[in-house]
């Protein structure tokens, strides 16, 4: 939830969140046309910052909208935007829209962009489901064919979300063509025999900024990877499940369409990952 005063950055300038406002004629209002990340905040710090910064310029270049900051601007930004909330651990969300011009559906050229962000605060380093996990459902995937975009256009994973909401669980898969492609606001993953397999990188994912991450402390645990669709049939049948995202990093998932995974108990290896994805942003969030 946000706090009684929170300070939003917008176009330039930190406003109160109750003075932070946007043109009804913003095409991310009117179209959805933009794009957004969600980087974590470990101790007042960015962290995953390369991984982000490498998602967020290609899914800009993909829709060909320009950025007016260097890098290291930004981050100056985005660390006093921290600093004026006094927020310790949780996120920050930045959105990118087009700017503001009349209905035209075609991308309107040399338009100021609106550039938005705000922080949350959230436990990153003690969700409430590392130690019980989280019960999940599986919905049809109907979204747009380029996933790999963060797009700020989300209704068909608010829909998804809402699903599972509704049948008491916590996230959902999307499937297409029987199989898993991802969670509605997460990344899926499946540990079988100990080999990690997850999805293969199309535009048919997004990709998760924690996964080049997790792939490698999965081969430090001495898990082969199989880089493969897979369908719900193997999740049921899985050793062990989970997901990964900004505000929590890996989640087990001890329930799928109401069966059990492992017993209902978490395995060997989903608490590793996440204790060894805590070393590495606890390191960035000292350095």
């Amino acid at each position: 939830m946000m706090k009684e005063k929170q300070i939003i950055f917008l176009n330039g300038e930190f406003l109160d969140k109750n003075e932070a406002k946007i043109s009804v004629f913003d095409r991310g209002f009117i179209f959805g046309d933009g794009i957004y990340e969600v980087v974590p905040i470990i101790k007042s710090n960015l962290v995953d910052r390369e991984e982000f910064w490498e998602r967020f310029l290609r899914s800009l270049k993909a829709i060909e909208l320009e950025f007016p900051y260097e890098k290291s601007e930004f981050e100056s930004i985005l660390k006093e935007l921290i600093l004026k909330n006094s927020l310790k651990e949780g996120g920050v969300y930045i959105q990118v829209t087009r700017g503001v011009a009349s209905r035209e559906f075609a991308f309107v050229k040399g338009l100021k962009p609106t550039i938005m962000a705000f922080v949350f605060e959230c436990k990153v380093l003690e969700n409430e489901f590392k130690d019980k996990g989280i019960k999940i459902i599986s919905v049809s995937d109907l979204r747009w064919k380029r996933r790999d975009i963060k797009s700020i256009a989300l209704l068909a994973q608010c829909y998804a979300k809402n699903l599972a909401y509704k049948a008491k669980a916590d996230e959902a898969f999307m499937i297409e063509n029987g199989k898993v492609n991802e969670g509605s606001s997460a990344s899926a993953f499946i540990i079988k025999d100990k080999t990690l397999i997850t999805k293969p990188l199309s535009n048919e994912i997004l990709s998760g900024i924690r996964r080049k991450n997790i792939l490698s402390f999965a081969k430090e645990l001495g898990l082969r990877i199989d880089e493969r669709a897979f369908s719900m049939s193997e999740v049921y049948a899985a050793d062990e499940v989970f997901v990964s995202a900004a505000t929590f990093l890996i989640l087990p998932v001890i329930k799928a369409d109401d069966k059990l995974i492992n017993g209902g108990k978490i395995g060997e290896f989903v608490p590793k990952l996440r204790q060894k994805y805590i070393e590495k942003i606890m390191k960035e969030a000292e350095s």
